[in-house]
């Protein structure tokens, strides 16, 4: 497999933007060879009867089943806020700009 090249190397950083030194293209073209080299080698070892897995061991879902449960009554859940208003949690503001009047939108 022929080696890559300092060329395809330099077109690969401008492809992503990146600034690389002349001393970086010698550097990066000889550690991507290496990866390339590595990902070839797995590829030769790769048998048509061996199925694709994503993991090397079995995953069981360990979450549970989803049941629909009856919500807390918004008096009951803001009966022990320090400040509710109009029907909402009062919270301090975080954010400089101005956000919609959410009882003006129905």
């Amino acid at each position: 497999m022929a080696a890559i090249s300092r060329e395809e190397v330099a077109h690969l950083a401008r492809l992503s933007r990146l600034a690389v030194t002349e001393d970086e293209l010698d550097t990066f073209a000889g550690q991507l060879d290496v990866i390339l080299q590595a990902v070839a080698r797995v590829g030769e070892v790769a048998a048509a009867d061996i199925p694709p897995t994503s993991h090397s061991v079995p995953l069981t879902n360990v979450m549970r089943e989803d049941v629909v449960t009856p919500c807390l009554p918004r008096e009951e859940a803001l009966a022990a806020a320090p400040d509710p208003e109009q029907g909402r949690f009062r919270v301090p503001r975080i954010l400089d700009e101005e956000l919609p009047d959410l009882a003006e939108e129905g």
